[in-house]
């Protein structure tokens, strides 16, 4: 049976406000069809849970995409036709999707493996950079 306003007390307020305000923000921070995934949920736990879901995945398949990821990036080889810069969009990008899974590798590890894959007729550039020790 629902209550009325005078029979809430303040110790039963405070958590629903907070709820409210949470699933608000959450609500505000997407979009109309994400909106349609969660507005069934009452709590901002459970929104906030179902977000992370569908984004994240469930542990395994976070893993599963770390480990696809990571592969791409030990197998990472610039293309013939391919100029620095697409190599380094196409490297930044897998590097990115590791680094929002929570892997990160550090920085002079991705200078050598950028370094390792240059085409042949950079080797004197790759040469003075590898010498000077400043990876």
């Amino acid at each position: 049976m629902a209550k009325t306003s005078k029979e809430y007390t303040e110790a039963y307020k405070k958590p629903v406000e907070k709820n409210f305000s949470a699933k608000k923000i959450l609500e505000c921070g997407i979009g109309r069809e994400e909106y349609n995934r969660i507005s069934t949920y009452d709590t901002a736990k459970e929104v906030w849970e179902a977000l992370q879901k569908a984004h994240e995945g469930t542990t395994q398949v976070k893993q599963f995409k770390i480990d696809m990821l990571t592969t791409e990036y030990e197998i990472f080889k610039m293309r013939d036709d391919e100029s620095i810069q697409d190599m380094h969009t196409r490297f930044a990008s897998i590097i990115n999707k590791l680094h929002s899974l929570g892997e990160t590798i550090p920085r002079n590890k991705l200078v050598r493996k950028i370094l390792s894959i240059l085409p042949r007729y950079w080797e004197s550039k790759v040469n003075v950079i590898t010498e000077s020790k400043d990876l």
